[in-house]
């Protein structure tokens, strides 16, 4: 039987096929064909899609319907639910179905943590069609009484496998018990096994299963590399390969990393925005804007935070930190080569970890060789494609360029050219580490000797003062001891003079010194 080259077709009502329309969405995909007529109907599914495929519009179009037929919902008493594990995702299928829901007169809202809770009550209080929420700030508001389940009619649970993965699924099932009388429901996953499928068993009756696409995204249509380069030459190389390829999505291991990343690709001259779980909610939803609209060429993401992100075209996808599983690397891949286009990963390796690569390499049957990277002083790099406007950014070398942390970089003035590899300013030289040893205390300037150095410098103390990481201790005097050493003379001389050791992280006066270079933060 040919597939329904339009939504009409499937029996969506003609206010949503007339919403679609002016969306610009004329021809459903084949998630789509398969699923809505099943769910119009009333029937349980089962669906596996990969992100992109058009499964939002898949279970949102037969809810949108609901609301049509159903009328408006009572007060704090949503008739569907959409539970996402992400704030991202959550706001994404909200958006995606808020005009089909305009057209009709429904009203939607989506809740998630990191924002203010206020607002959200006030809305649930003057009724709401489509409730797409995470499970923890909804259980958050049941706790409050200011939503109920018990008039839910439908039900999506989206990224069923990744609700697991993070934890999620004992509140997931809670959820689901306060749901209505039998609600049709509806869950969309990966995979269809381990706890999904006791999810499916306990929560579905005798539901459709629909699979569509591949399990895993296909990694042969992509173009990968694995460079080996020592980690103070990532940043410059990286630069070079989004200026090369376009949009990019860089995936470090810590958030302090992607935070870190970000800073010195923007420096570079590449904009860069970071995204993970640090980050107010306001802060990641305009990083993903800036990315989406492309005001960013590169977001800087941990695993965690970008799941179920979806950003059309994006054309490469970095490995900045080796990965530790092959299922981090296929799913971190997988955001590149969508909707039938092809992309570029790019794996940077540390020469300590070249084995492990290796194994991952053989276990995924990736052919690719560990090689240096090409040399792209000035030139764009070898790829299957069209290069970006932006010009590929000179790879520094030289011995001192380092990857250095906020606190130990070399300042420079706003008249100072940006160059990269320029010398630090005169005052960014004479920033010597501190031999007072590694605490952060006291502010005294290096340059601004303490009045009990002076004094020390005037009788000759001007020793180097305690080696770094060991105390200053003082000797005392015992009952036979005399006088403490520096004490006054027999003859009357001068006074006792202060020491000049300091405590640790103190200068050569005794005060409070900077942080020694090198010795900054560290993520």
């Amino acid at each position: 039987m040919p597939r329904p080259t339009s939504f009409a077709e499937l029996g969506v009502p003609a206010a949503i096929v007339e919403a679609l329309n002016a969306s610009g969405i004329t021809q459903p995909f084949a998630i789509q064909a398969e699923t809505i007529p099943d769910l119009i109907e009333g029937r349980d599914v089962i669906g596996r899609a990969p992100t992109g495929s058009g499964k939002t519009l898949a279970f949102g179009i037969p809810a949108v319907a609901m609301a049509l037929e159903r009328g408006p919902a009572r007060k704090k008493r949503p008739r569907v639910l959409i539970l996402a594990p992400t704030r991202e995702l959550a706001g994404q299928i909200h958006d995606e179905l808020a005009p089909m829901l305009a057209a009709v007169g429904g009203h939607g809202l989506a809740v998630y943590g990191g924002v203010g809770l206020q607002p959200q009550i006030n809305r649930l209080s003057s009724g709401v069609d489509v409730l797409v929420a995470t499970p923890g700030r909804l259980e958050d508001l049941i706790q409050q009484r200011v939503v109920s389940l018990a008039e839910v009619e439908y039900v999506v649970i989206d990224e069923a496998d990744r609700m697991a993965d993070m934890g999620f699924m004992p509140a997931v099932k809670r959820l689901l018990d306060q749901a209505g009388d039998d609600p049709q429901t509806v869950l969309y996953s990966a995979t269809l096994d381990g706890e999904v499928a006791k999810l499916t068993k306990a929560y579905q009756s005798n539901p459709v299963r629909h699979e569509v696409g591949e399990a895993t995204p296909d990694l042969d249509k992509m173009t990968h590399y694995f460079w080996k380069l020592p980690r103070p030459e990532r940043v410059p190389l990286c630069a070079s390969v989004i200026a090369t390829f376009g949009r990019t999505i860089v995936f470090t291991r810590t958030r302090h990393g992607a935070d870190r990343a970000a800073r010195q690709l923007t420096r570079a001259g590449v904009p860069a925005v970071p995204i993970h779980g640090n980050r107010s909610q306001n802060q990641r939803q305009r990083a993903l804007d800036d990315f989406a609209q492309g005001k960013a060429a590169a977001l800087v993401a941990t695993d965690v935070a970008a799941r179920g992100i979806h950003v059309d075209a994006v054309e490469c996808v970095v490995h900045f930190d080796p990965v530790d599983e092959d299922s981090a690397y296929v799913h971190r891949s997988g955001r590149t080569a969508r909707a039938g286009a092809r992309g570029t990963v790019v794996s940077f390796v540390d020469p300590g970890q070249i084995k492990d690569v290796q194994k991952m390499k053989r276990r995924l049957e990736l052919p690719q060789e560990i090689t240096p990277p090409p040399d792209i002083d000035g030139t764009p790099l070898p790829h299957e494609g069209t290069a970006t406007d932006m010009a590929p950014i000179q790879r520094r070398t030289a011995p001192h360029d380092r990857e250095r942390t906020p606190d130990d970089r070399p300042r420079r003035s706003s008249g100072q050219a940006q160059k990269r590899g320029a010398k630090p300013v005169a005052k960014a030289k004479k920033r010597k580490p501190n031999r007072g040893g590694q605490g952060d205390q006291g502010g005294q300037r290096r340059d601004q000797p303490s009045e009990g150095s002076r004094k020390s410098h005037r009788k000759g103390g001007n020793g180097p003062g305690p080696k770094p990481g060991k105390r200053a201790t003082k000797k005392r005097a015992g009952p036979n001891r005399g006088p403490k050493q520096g004490g006054p003379k027999a003859d009357g001389g001068r006074p006792p003079q202060k020491r000049s050791g300091g405590r640790p992280g103190q200068g050569k006066g005794g005060q409070g010194g900077q942080r020694p270079r090198g010795q900054g933060r560290t993520s």
